[in-house]
């Protein structure tokens, strides 16, 4: 047989896919799993947005629609953005897509030659890279470290720009530090856009589970509006995982071009879970901040209790529903460290070089579950840790 395309050898899968499938195979054998490894909500969509869903789906919206999304949602998109992160965005700007991933593979597909640089944070999303090396692109990591409190360092991306960098990718709230870029950074990183004419691409996905102060989009910044896309969704903010709903903004010239990439892959997405989305934006019953509340509460209550644990040291989360934990001091790896939660105490967490080599003496987890999962947890991690205390003590 002939040989498959190159671009698949050099795609990545991704950690916390991996970690739940060995979860799942030890549930499976009758080992009890608190599942701390997925970026999934525990909450679910409000009942206002089921009641739109089925009667969308009553009303006959099963159909093929407009590629770019349903007018009605794009309008309702861009009046959500207005009320909650001040921006100004054209309703024919926004493109919707079967979810955030789709949204970014076509940004970078839209962008990308072989050979441009590509800026992105590392730790970060698996994605970022993944995906660059799959369109050719050079993958080109600037560092968030624990000494600046996760926070990017303009000077070295900066110092990393060179006359094939064509893409800046930021994350805010980063996933999986949990920190949020502050507003002198991002304007720094704005600046150093529009000074070298690259694009940025925007993860905002988290952008409305932020904990203290007011969230900074991007499009906020001088000069950007013709150089930012935003890739936003719903299953964070609106505990809509598996809905698979997504969009980009961004300049009409790359609109048309992401259009051109839907029309040759999906088409269109799924009428109906559009016509439901327009309900989850309006957010008629204030779900949005309830569940942020909730998740500031956890994470600030499951924090704590990690940096009690022997070996660990874990600062506050920012945003998004992450831990992201130091356990150098525990003496062993963080592969070590997540074998013998995962296979002595059945909690499940990811190694922080799923994320990017820099980040090898971290792990992540999820806060994204109940009180009573994340007490539990902790309590089973306090329990083993006297296994690494003792290996550690006899190496």
């Amino acid at each position: 047989m002939r040989p498959l395309a190159s671009r698949i050898g050099v795609l990545t899968g991704e950690g916390a896919l991996s970690v739940f499938a060995h979860a799942n195979e030890l549930e499976r054998q009758g080992k009890s799993i608190i599942h701390l490894e997925l970026g999934e909500p525990d909450f679910h969509a409000d009942k206002p947005v089921l009641d739109a869903l089925k009667a969308a789906l009553e009303g006959g919206k099963d159909r093929y629609c407009n590629v770019a999304g349903v007018p009605a949602l794009r309008e309702e998109i861009a009046s959500y953005l207005s009320r909650t992160r001040s921006i100004t965005v054209d309703s024919n700007h926004i493109v919707i897509a079967p979810g955030c991933k789709i949204a970014l593979f076509l940004a970078m597909m839209a962008l990308l030659e072989a050979e441009d640089e590509v800026l992105y944070p590392e730790p970060g999303f698996p994605g970022y890279p993944s995906i660059t090396r799959g369109f050719g692109g050079v993958c080109v990591p600037y560092l968030l470290t624990e000494k600046n409190r996760m926070q990017p360092d303009p000077d070295e991306i900066a110092a990393k720009i060179t006359p094939r960098t064509k893409v800046i990718v930021t994350c805010s709230p980063n996933n999986p530090t949990g920190s949020v870029t502050s507003d002198a950074v991002q304007r720094r990183i704005a600046e150093l856009a529009v000074r070298h004419d690259l694009y940025v691409v925007s993860d905002e996905i988290y952008g409305r589970i932020v904990y203290n102060g007011e969230y900074f989009s991007m499009l906020r910044y001088p000069g950007m509006a013709q150089r930012t896309l935003i890739v936003d969704g719903f299953s964070k903010s609106f505990a809509m995982t598996g809905w698979r709903l997504g969009y980009t903004i961004a300049p009409a010239h790359i609109v048309a071009a992401m259009t051109m990439l839907a029309i040759n892959s999906y088409t269109c997405v799924a009428e109906f879970t559009q016509y439901a989305a327009i309900e989850a934006l309006r957010d008629s019953d204030s779900a949005v901040p309830r569940m942020v509340a909730e998740f500031a509460k956890r994470g600030a209550r499951f924090a704590g209790g990690l940096n009690r644990v022997p070996g660990f040291r874990c600062l506050a989360p920012e945003g998004a529903f992450y831990a992201w934990v130091n356990v150098s001091e525990t003496g062993l790896s963080a592969e070590e460290v997540c074998h013998i939660m995962l296979e002595n105490a059945g909690v499940a967490a990811i190694p922080g070089a799923a994320f990017g080599p820099s980040a090898r003496e971290f792990v992540r987890f999820s806060f994204a579950s109940s009180i009573e999962k994340l007490d539990e947890a902790l309590a089973r991690i306090m329990k083993v840790s006297s296994v690494w205390q003792s290996v550690a003590a006899h190496r």
